[in-house]
């Protein structure tokens, strides 16, 4: 089933190249008043992060917590992440270039809270984790020496 209102949000968030507070908001109470309902809907979000560097923090926030619940308490069975959820979860969440800092704390996330969880997707967040701290550790070097600007 497709979520127009999701698509058209998605749409004009990526026109406008940042996500604020407000929109967050408004995603939540609006958009997704009752979470996340399929897969569809998770890929949007999942795709959005992947889209727009610019987001307030607490999109972060409500995607992880989203997707996790949908991961582990909306599909079913109830509490394990099987081998084709696994495969799922794993292809949406690394996308075509790997996964963002975002789609690597929610696969650590989806395996802390569900019971049982398809070795795929075990590898899958750590391999994610432990490439996501590289990163971070690589651009807080170039940023001490001076190859690259700091924030400030």
């Amino acid at each position: 089933m497709t979520n127009t209102a999701l698509e058209l949000f998605c749409t004009r968030i990526v026109d406008a190249g940042s996500l604020n507070q407000d929109d967050v908001r408004e995603l939540a109470r609006d958009i997704l008043p009752d979470g996340i309902m399929g897969r569809e809907e998770a890929d949007l979000l999942l795709a959005l992060d992947r889209a727009v560097a610019d987001t307030h923090e607490g999109f972060s926030t409500f995607v992880t917590v989203e997707v996790v619940n949908f991961a582990v308490y909306g599909e079913r069975p109830t509490g394990i992440i099987t081998r084709e959820m696994s495969a799922w979860l794993s292809a949406s969440i690394a996308g075509r270039k790997g996964p963002t800092a975002l789609g690597s704390r929610i696969a650590m996330e989806i395996v802390r809270e569900a019971e049982t969880s398809d070795e795929t997707l075990i590898a899958f967040a750590l391999k994610a984790k432990s490439a996501t701290m590289k990163s971070a550790t690589a651009k807080a070097s170039a940023c001490s020496t001076g190859r690259m600007p700091c924030a400030a």
